[in-house]
């Protein structure tokens, strides 16, 4: 069966730069992964872009942010789901997505920003 989606451009979030353009199955959605070139990304930021045909504004194409997939070791366990970085940061922004504002593309290991979180 054929995709009723339109083409998909892939954008990537920093440096800011097509990586071209995709026929995908489903909708993307934030946080999820989507193999492109034998990377994995994971998507941002979703957009709808439209066309004016016959009266009517029709889904024309749609445009995904998206960022390299963290690896394994470069994340940490909180409570109920994994986090970027070093949750013992004070700084870490416990978000699936960003590390931290001070430090965003880590690593937290080399980072002169990092202050230890006090737990109590």
């Amino acid at each position: 069966m054929e995709s009723l989606l339109p083409p998909t451009e892939l954008m990537l979030n920093h440096p800011q730069r097509s990586l071209g353009q995709v026929q995908l199955d489903s909708t993307p959605q934030p946080g999820s992964p989507i193999i492109y070139d034998g990377q994995i990304y994971t998507v941002l930021e979703r957009r709808h872009c439209y066309q004016l045909t016959a009266g009517r504004y029709q889904l024309h194409k749609m445009v995904v942010y998206v960022q390299p997939a963290i690896s394994l070791s470069d994340k940490s366990w909180l409570g109920d789901r994994w986090v970027v970085g070093d949750v013992a940061c004070q700084y870490n922004a416990h978000s699936e997505i960003i590390r931290c504002a001070v430090n965003p593309s880590g690593p937290c290991d080399s980072c002169h920003h990092y202050y230890p979180h006090s737990f109590e």
